[in-house]
């Protein structure tokens, strides 16, 4: 299961709001939206997340083994 997790803690850590993301850099609301849902993001995404917050994935992203 990916984990979007370490994105909020590194928007903690950055000082960067939502708001910040949405009207400074442009990044779609709809995509905030995923985020805090857990849906799926294209890597596209993920690489201008990256560049947004100069950043690596893993501090977006992580994996987490399903234990069923």
């Amino acid at each position: 299961m990916i984990s979007y997790q370490p994105f909020y803690q590194t928007l903690i850590k950055k000082n960067i709001t939502e708001y910040h993301l949405i009207y400074k850099e442009g990044v779609s609301a709809n995509i905030l939206h995923r985020i805090r849902h857990g849906k799926n993001i294209t890597l596209k995404t993920l690489d201008t997340l990256c560049f947004i917050l100069d950043c690596d994935i893993s501090d977006i992203i992580e994996y987490r083994k399903d234990t069923e």
